[in-house]
């Protein structure tokens, strides 16, 4: 299985994504933000956690309109696996991949801390290791966190079962505690915790690993 890693100025936790992938079993390609397309043979896409552009603008807007954010985009279009965390999943937003946008938490502050997390579905390749119900810790890291979608888009999100995690306890103010959701085919997951940075004992807890092994699992069984 092949995932690439889009490398932007401000990434910080692109290499944590990579070595999560790599653990799992996939070969890991760096791709830098001024490329134009995606290495052959790519499976998965991470867009990774930190602050692309130093969160000028709004967070995620001018890495959304990099170069190669438009292969995320015709990689998505095209049924491909995305996997977007924390400022990644900012990014989606801001594409349009995925529905919604990420305001400044509610308390106004940064948050910093593990966090519990409610496993809200197990039916798409990034949650299939996990149990419907279950809950998993995850550190979270982020100012811009809080979730927000009109009342119509969220009604959608939940009855599509397209809400992939939601938090035990609200750090940011997310509507109905969300901390990530799924696309419409539920190939592309965005989330604002960190599954890279809680995917070995060394991180203090394992319970990331799971997603990258039930991934790398599903993508080279298909």
């Amino acid at each position: 299985m092949h995932a690439a890693v889009i490398v932007f100025p401000g990434s910080n936790c692109d290499r944590d994504l990579a070595v999560a992938f790599e653990r799992a079993g996939a070969r890991v390609s760096m791709v830098w933000h001024k490329d134009t397309s995606m290495p052959e043979g790519v499976d998965i896409i991470g867009v990774p956690g930190g602050f692309s552009y130093g969160d000028y603008l709004r967070c995620g807007a001018i890495a959304a309109n990099s170069p190669i954010c438009r292969a995320v985009v015709g990689h998505a279009d095209r049924g491909g696996y995305v996997l977007g965390v924390c400022n990644g999943f900012q990014i989606l937003t801001e594409t349009g991949i995925l529905p919604g946008a990420l305001l400044r938490n509610a308390g106004l502050k940064y948050v910093c801390k593990p966090v519990d997390l409610h496993v809200t579905t197990d039916q798409s390749a990034f949650t299939q290791s996990y149990t419907a119900g279950s809950t998993i810790t995850v550190p979270i890291a982020h100012h811009d966190g809080n979730y927000f979608a009109d009342e119509a888009t969220l009604d959608r999100l939940q009855a599509e079962d397209r809400v992939a995690f939601t938090y035990a306890r609200n750090p940011n103010g997310s509507a109905r505690d969300i901390a990530g959701i799924l696309s419409g085919n539920r190939r592309v997951l965005g989330m604002m915790p960190h599954p890279e940075r809680m995917a070995e004992p060394l991180h203090g807890g394992s319970d990331g690993a799971a997603m990258f092994a039930g991934l790398v699992q599903q993508l080279a069984d298909a």
